[in-house]
Parts: C-alpha cells; sequence; structure tokens
C-alpha cells in the first residue's frame, strides 16, 4: 500500500514537471515566433532595432569598433605589408556581404521595406558613395601625412551642414554651430602637426569629402524616414558597393596583387580586419539611424581625441601641450553640443509650420467636402 502511495505520489510529480516543462517550452517558442514575426516586416524589424539598441548603445557600439579597426589596419597597411587600400575595402565588404548571406538564409536578416517605398535611385546613390567614401578614405590615408588626413576629416562637419540644408532644408541652430566650430578647431589644435603635402594625396582627400559627407546623410535619412534596418539597407547596397569598389581598384591600387606573400598570419590579421570592417559598417549605420550624421562625425573626432589623451595619460606619450590643450577644447565643444541635442525643443502645443499649416488645412478642406463628423461634434478627422 505504501509503495503504491509512493508510486502515485511520484508520477503527479513527474506529471506536473512534465506540465511546467510543457509550459516553458510553449513560452519559448512563442517567443520565437513573436521574434520571427517582427523580423519578417520592416516595420517590426525597426522597432526591434530601435528596442535593443538606442543612440548611446549604438555609438558606444560604432566608438569601440572603430578604435579596434584602427589598430588592425595598422597592422595590415604597416607590418603585414599589405598596400592595396582599394582591395582590402573590397574584402571588407566581401565578408559582410557573405555573412549578411549566412543570415538571410538562416531567416535571420530583417525584412527590408516593400520596393516601392524606396525607389532604386536612392540605393544605388547609397552603394556609390559608399565605394568611394570608404575606398578613398583608405587611398588618402596612404598617400597623405597624418596631419593632412585630420584636416579632411574635420571638412567633412561643414559638408554635411550645409548639405542637408540644401537637400532637405535642415537648420542648425546658432549654439549648435559655435560648439561644432569649437570642436573642429580644437581637433584641428590638436591632431594636425604635420601638414605634409603631396598633390595626387590631396586630390583624393578632397575628392573623399563630398562622397564622405553624402554617406552619412544618405545612410541616416534612409533609417529614419523610410523604415530600413541597418542590416537590411546593407544587405541591398553591398553589391552596389563591390561592384564599383572593383571599378575603381585598377586605377587606385598599384599593381602586384597576386604576388603578394599570402601565408597563415598575413590572412588571418586581413580576416580579422574583415571581421572589424562588417562590424564598423553595422555598427556605424546603427548609429546613423539613432542620431544624425552630424552626431556621428562628432563621434569620430571624440574617438581621436580620447586616442591621443589616452596615450597620453595611459602610456606617458607627449603629443605636446598645444595638441593637449586642443583635445580637452575639442572635448569640452562635444560636451556642449550633447548637452544641446539632448535639451528637448520646447514649443507651443499648437505652433507648425508653414508647410505642416497647409498640410493639416488641405486636409481639413477635404474632411468637410466628404462631410467626416465625430460624434455630431463637427470635428474634422485630421
Amino acid at each position: 500500500m505504501l509503495n503504491f502511495l509512493i508510486r502515485k505520489d511520484v508520477r503527479k510529480i513527474l506529471k506536473r514537471k512534465d506540465s511546467d516543462a510543457g509550459e516553458k517550452g510553449k513560452a519559448m517558442e512563442e517567443l520565437r515566433a513573436s521574434l520571427f514575426n517582427e523580423l519578417r516586416s520592416s516595420e517590426g524589424a525597426k522597432r526591434q532595432q530601435q528596442r535593443i539598441c538606442g543612440p548611446s548603445v549604438a555609438l558606444t557600439f560604432n566608438f569601440l569598433v572603430s578604435v579596434g579597426i584602427i589598430l588592425m589596419n595598422k597592422l595590415v597597411l604597416g607590418r603585414v605589408g599589405f598596400n592595396y587600400p582599394i582591395f582590402l575595402t573590397f574584402i571588407h565588404y566581401t565578408l559582410s556581404w557573405l555573412l549578411m548571406a549566412v543570415l538571410n538564409a538562416l531567416s535571420m536578416l530583417p525584412a527590408a521595406p516593400p520596393s516601392k517605398s524606396t525607389p532604386f535611385s536612392s540605393l544605388l546613390s547609397l552603394g556609390i558613395v559608399m565605394s568611394l567614401s570608404n575606398g578613398l578614405a583608405n587611398v588618402s590615408l596612404k598617400y597623405n601625412s597624418v596631419g593632412f588626413y585630420q584636416m579632411a576629416k574635420i571638412a567633412v562637419t561643414p559638408t554635411i551642414v550645409l548639405a542637408e540644408f540644401i537637400l532637405f532644408a535642415k537648420r542648425v541652430s546658432y549654439q549648435k554651430v559655435l560648439a561644432l566650430t569649437v570642436v573642429s578647431i580644437g581637433v584641428a589644435v590638436a591632431t594636425v602637426t604635420d601638414l605634409q603635402f603631396h598633390f595626387f594625396g590631396a586630390c583624393i582627400a578632397l575628392a573623399w569629402i563630398i562622397p564622405s559627407a553624402v554617406n552619412k546623410i544618405l545612410w541616416s535619412n534612409l533609417q529614419q524616414q523610410e523604415n530600413w534596418t541597418a542590416l537590411a539597407l546593407m544587405w541591398k547596397t553591398t553589391p552596389i558597393t563591390l561592384f564599383f569598389l572593383v571599378t575603381l581598384m585598377p586605377w587606385l591600387d598599384p599593381p602586384g596583387i597576386l604576388s603578394f606573400g599570402w601565408n597563415l598570419n598575413n590572412t588571418l590579421a586581413i580576416l580579422m580586419s574583415a571581421v572589424l570592417g562588417f562590424l564598423l559598417q553595422w555598427s556605424g549605420a546603427l548609429a546613423l539611424g539613432a542620431t544624425s550624421a552630424t552626431t556621428h562625425v562628432v563621434l569620430g573626432q571624440f574617438k581621436t581625441c580620447v586616442i591621443l589623451l589616452g596615450g597620453f595619460f595611459l602610456f606617458g606619450s607627449n603629443p605636446g601641450t598645444i595638441s593637449i590643450c586642443g583635445a580637452i577644447t575639442a572635448l569640452a565643444g562635444m560636451s556642449v553640443y550633447t548637452y544641446l541635442n539632448l535639451l528637448k525643443p520646447q514649443q507651443l502645443p499648437n505652433k507648425t509650420s508653414p508647410r505642416q499649416n497647409s498640410f493639416t488645412l488641405s486636409k481639413s478642406k477635404l474632411s468637410k467636402e466628404n462631410g467626416d463628423t465625430h460624434d455630431g461634434n463637427n470635428m474634422e478627422t485630421v
């Protein structure tokens, strides 16, 4: 009798455990199904990206990867002696496309918006400026001194402000313009120490400024206005970028790529650089989607100042008093710019722009013509 009761209790406990395990398994399946359904629509994938990767996470991710790829590319272009900057960029984008192809095969790649919502010309333009921006940046770093390269990077900031004003009528407050000016001057004082002039390198640097600015503007605008996620946009534009990088190689890379001394160590270093290149592209796209093109440029200048000051405080390097003062000035300007971005513009509830007013009036007239009312109170549907 006792054995029977014990067996009965044991069976009840086992059934309860099986029931609990079944409920947990069902909950996990429902969670996976919900995540899968979210990724299957562009709006759901966009919500997931915004929920998981906000501005702080995206900027921190991009900052850490940027520092890592700088060190790795120095190793590849210097110690390894891989003197082919365009082909190195091509390897980066090829590996990025292969990784995204694996995600796509596993149905883990976020869905893209409908093709009608974004004209192909926008994707083509982004693919072209991506190839020019990344390819010309590596060529500029090869031919120019670090000081001249930094001067070209500083010129990207006013170019973005001007381009956004021309293309989208986007205005920047005087306080932000003043903060950005302080940042640019501080970075110039901190980093521009050797302005060695090379005519071909100077032409490459000047040709790089506009594609770099337009690249950041398009990445930010397409994600914020067209419901694109970072990975979906990378998946669509990477083949275009690869095609134009192939066309740039004969013009900007030296001959002899096939005679390079490929061995295990060199190949691993180049592959590690390519992995970091994929992470850099992804984190940069996330940062541009979460913030703005100007903020992303300021992040790059912040990275430069942190590397300079970190070398001084941690490793005892001596860039000079003027460079240190310039870096501190730039960080102060960045702090003010960040504070101004965090301030919410306080506007009156019914204060709208003339364009919004005309849009609202046109919809109100249309509503009156259709006789739309709400609860008999003659409230137009807007």
